[in-house]
């Protein structure tokens, strides 16, 4: 899951918080899910962070899923 390893390349807490908010989240949630651990699945999927790393976003990006790969092929 792209969501997890952008939530892992963001290795301390402050690079979480920081990365959180210019997604926009609002600044107290950035630093309690910032804080939360290193159970990464969970908080991809759980959390703020699967809203604010959306499926939109990422595709504006360049990053397609998988799935949409393989039914546009």
């Amino acid at each position: 899951m792209i969501k997890a390893i952008i939530w892992k390349e963001w290795k301390v807490p402050k690079k979480r918080e920081w990365g959180l908010l210019k997604l926009g989240v609002d600044k107290d949630l950035a630093r309690k899910t910032a804080y939360c651990g290193d159970r990464y699945q969970w908080i991809v999927t759980k959390t703020c962070v699967g809203r604010a790393i959306s499926k939109e976003r990422l595709t504006k990006r360049g990053l397609i899923s998988l799935e949409d790969y393989y039914a546009k092929v």
